[in-house]
């Protein structure tokens, strides 16, 4: 090896190196997300919750016909349960700040019913629902576009 050939390693082992050092630096992990969910052990509490709501209107105006009503209540526990005009489901609920509605892991019985097209509009419109707005006894679920997805009243 030539004397030039080990001077240039000599110069370029180091630079390789801290070019190396200061790449690892900059990728880093992306900062943890901040939640907005309460802590799993926090109770819900409000207007919403501990009350039966019975469906009232699919988007603005369209009144499905069911044999029984369909209706969900918000346990404090963090739980929804309820009957979609033909299988009862239940699931996980978080209600945040700015009347936040999330609905998740939904699950539903799997009985066969004439209005199955209707029920999957119900437990569609719970899993999509983004905000509510309570009006006297009257509870709107709005979507993440704002727009209306349904209607419903305080049962009994």
């Amino acid at each position: 090896m030539s004397m030039k050939t080990l001077t240039l390693r000599h110069c370029l082992l180091p630079l390789c190196v801290s070019a190396a050092f200061l790449l690892s630096a900059c990728s880093s992990s992306p900062a943890p997300q901040e939640s907005h969910e309460a802590p799993s052990s926090a109770e819900l509490s409000g207007a919403i919750v501990d009350q039966r709501w019975d469906l009232l209107l699919i988007g603005t105006d369209e009144k499905l016909a069911f044999n029984e009503t369909p209706f969900f209540e918000i346990s404090r526990d963090g739980t929804i349960a309820g009957y979609d005009g033909c299988n009862r489901f239940t699931g996980q609920i978080s209600l945040g700040e700015g009347h936040r509605f999330d609905v998740k892991e939904l699950a539903s019985t799997r009985m066969a019913c004439p209005d199955m097209e209707n029920a999957a509009q119900v437990t569609n419109m719970l899993e999509s629902a983004y905000r509510y707005l309570i009006d006297h006894d009257r509870l709107v679920l709005f979507g993440p576009d704002s727009r209306v997805l349904g209607g419903w009243r305080e049962g009994s």
